[in-house]
C-alpha cells in the first residue's frame, strides 16, 4: 500500500511527463490547490488517453468511455475499473490505467466534483467517438470543444470558488478552454487527416479555424478579470499566452513554439507577477 506521500510525488512525476502546459502553472499554485488540480488534470488526461488512442477501435473507446462515465457516477471501485481496463492495458498508458491513483490523491472534500466533471467529459468522449468525430458545423464542434476542454475551464472556477471564493464567468471559462482546445486542432490537421478525422467543420478554411481559437482565447482574456488571487491568476495566463504565440506560430508557418520560447514566456509571465 502506497503511502499518501508516494502518491502525491508519483502524481506530480506523472503530471510532468504527460503536460507541456499544465506542469508549471500547477506547481506554481499552493499546496491545497495544486493537490485539487493535479488530481482533477489527471483524471481527465486518463481519459483523454482512451479518447486519443491510436491502437483502439472506435467502439471499444465507446464502450470504455461509457463505463468508466457509470463508474465515477458512484463509489469508485478501483478493482473494478482495473478489471474494465485489463484486457486492454497494453495498449494504454500508465497514466490512463490509473485512475483509481489520480482520484486517491484529491483532497476528500472535492473528490465528488472531480468524479462529476471527469464522468461528464467521458460521456461526451463517448458520443464523438462513436460518431467518429464527425464535425459538421460550428455548433458540432463547440459541442465537442465543450466536453473535452471547455469543461475544464468550468471545473477550474469551480475549483477556485471552492478554495477561495473566487467567482468567474463559466461561460468565458468555456471560452478559454475551447481556445486551448482549437490551438491544439490546429496544430494536429496533418496527424488528424492521415488518421482519416477532421474537427474542421464542412466548408470552414484554415482561416475560419484560426478566427474560431482567436476569439475564443479573447474569452480567456476576459475571464481572468475575475480573478484576484495571485497564482490562480498566473496558474490561468501561462496556458493562454502559450497557446498564443503557438497560435501566431502555426500562422508563420511553424509546427509549434520552440522549447526555449516555452520557457521565455513562461519566466516572463512569472516576472511580470
Amino acid at each position: 500500500m502506497q503511502t499518501e506521500k508516494q502518491l502525491q510525488k508519483e502524481a506530480m512525476k506523472m503530471l510532468k511527463d504527460t503536460s507541456r502546459t499544465f506542469y508549471i502553472p500547477i506547481t506554481l499554485l499552493n499546496p491545497s490547490l495544486k493537490k485539487t488540480v493535479a488530481s482533477a488534470y489527471l483524471c481527465m488526461r486518463a481519459i483523454d488517453e482512451i479518447e486519443d488512442s491510436e491502437i483502439l477501435d472506435n467502439q471499444t473507446k465507446a464502450y470504455l468511455l461509457q463505463e468508466t462515465s457509470k463508474m465515477l457516477h458512484t463509489t469508485f471501485d478501483p478493482e473494478a475499473f482495473k478489471e474494465l481496463t485489463s484486457p486492454y492495458a497494453s495498449k494504454l498508458p500508465e497514466v490512463a490505467l490509473r485512475l483509481g491513483d489520480w482520484l486517491d490523491t484529491c483532497p476528500e472534500n472535492y473528490v465528488h466534483k472531480v468524479k462529476e466533471f471527469t464522468s461528464t467529459m467521458a460521456e461526451g468522449m463517448a458520443y464523438w467517438a462513436e460518431h467518429n468525430w464527425n464535425i459538421q458545423t460550428k455548433e458540432d464542434l463547440d459541442d465537442y470543444t465543450y466536453y473535452v476542454a471547455g469543461l475544464v475551464g468550468v471545473m477550474l472556477s469551480d475549483i477556485w470558488e471552492w478554495h477561495d471564493g473566487t467567482k468567474t464567468d463559466r461561460e468565458l471559462a468555456i471560452g478559454y478552454g475551447r481556445g486551448l482546445q482549437a490551438v491544439n486542432i490546429l496544430r494536429n490537421v496533418e496527424e488528424d487527416r492521415e488518421r482519416g478525422v477532421s474537427f474542421i467543420p464542412e466548408g470552414w478554411t484554415m482561416d475560419d479555424m484560426f478566427q474560431y481559437a482567436e476569439k475564443n482565447l479573447a474569452l480567456g482574456d476576459e475571464y481572468m478579470k475575475d480573478i484576484n488571487t495571485k497564482s490562480i491568476l498566473l496558474f490561468c495566463r501561462i496556458p493562454l499566452a502559450l497557446a498564443k504565440k503557438t497560435l501566431k506560430a502555426l500562422r508563420d508557418g511553424r509546427e509549434k513554439m520552440s522549447r526555449s520560447e516555452v520557457e521565455e514566456t513562461v519566466e516572463q509571465i512569472k516576472n511580470d507577477a
